[in-house]
């Protein structure tokens, strides 16, 4: 029999990734959205795969609608990816965030304990919650977040801890560093980055603004990141896994690698915006898959240069 998987959040980036990985793999795919644009998933339309996921509308955090949901649709997996995706808004917004990731990381804890308590579970937790650590961070490493996002992030991944082990459920979670790829929004530094490359290759002589290009971040292909939480939920038992490259590269150096690759100078192009300096910021993190690779087989295959490819490749020809 086929193997039925819920989406919760499906139409970001990593759920349409995840929800194209689990159609090739055989599942019968049930994919949410909130209901605030009409029509197909643009993400879904790019990845070809928007006459095969079952859509269903759902808003977090609504613990009756998600219990329904549930019911109705009898999952064996479940991935909660949705709620609040941005650090820095998170200041601006923090009883959004809370809402959005910790409540509506409860509502699907709750769901499954009353009406599909054999089903697996993941939820999508963040490197952000190690917050500045200085070395590579671990399923060990103590927690200590220094934004509403991740605080709130930190929260959900306790509740998760906590049912699986008070309630016997299989609760999963992947820490997910930064990872990326053409589905990423517009706002995230990675795409204003790309974009304005290419504005500039075009001969738009308006720099782009950044903030401080000092920060190092270990960035991953998001593609290679679902099959890290898919590997999750088959694994013979539930836990929580560190996913990421293991390699860290400075915000300078994306900068300079995406110019490069469009033939400029980053620094003819770039300027530095003080405005843009977060007051809190995470200085460096990195993190070590170690137990993701030896548990799960899983490790990341795209190196840093072939992510940059990769970006500028699909922003100049529209793929994904």
């Amino acid at each position: 029999m086929k193997r039925r998987a819920l989406i919760v959040g499906a139409t970001g980036q990593d759920g349409s990734y995840l929800a194209k990985l689990l159609l090739e793999q055989g599942y019968d795919v049930h994919g949410t959205t909130t209901g605030a644009v009409a029509g197909t998933p643009r993400n879904w339309e790019r990845l070809g795969i928007e006459d095969r996921v079952v859509q269903h509308t759902l808003r977090l955090p609504d613990e009756p609608a998600a219990r329904a949901l549930v019911r109705d649709v009898q999952p064996d997996e479940i991935y909660g990816l949705g709620g609040p995706s941005s650090v820095g808004r998170s200041f601006a917004e923090p009883l959004a965030a809370f809402e959005g990731i910790t409540l509506g990381t409860l509502c699907l804890l709750e769901a499954v304990r009353s009406e599909r308590p054999t089903a697996r579970l993941y939820t999508a937790s963040s490197s952000e919650m190690f917050g500045d650590v200085g070395g590579a961070a671990d399923e060990d490493t103590p927690l200590r977040p220094i934004s509403p996002y991740a605080a709130a992030k930190v929260a959900a991944h306790e509740h998760t801890r906590q049912y699986r082990e008070r309630f016997g459920l299989f609760a999963a979670t992947g820490i997910l560093f930064n990872h990326e790829s053409p589905l990423r929004p517009a706002g995230f530094v990675t795409q204003k980055i790309v974009a304005g490359a290419l504005r500039a290759a075009s001969g738009d002589t308006t720099p782009l603004a950044l903030g401080d290009l000092s920060i190092r971040r270990d960035w991953g292909w998001a593609p290679d990141y679902v099959e890290a939480m898919h590997a999750i939920l088959r694994h013979d038992r539930a836990g929580d896994f560190v996913v990421a490259t293991g390699a860290q590269h400075s915000l300078e150096d994306l900068v300079r690698a995406v110019y490069a690759e469009v033939g400029l100078d980053w620094r003819e192009h770039v300027r530095h915006d003080p405005g843009l300096v977060r007051p809190q910021e995470i200085r460096a993190n990195v993190g070590n898959p170690a137990r993701a690779r030896r548990e799960l087989g899983w490790e990341a295959t795209k190196s840093f240069d072939v992510l940059v490819k990769r970006l500028v490749s699909a922003a100049r020809d529209g793929g994904a």
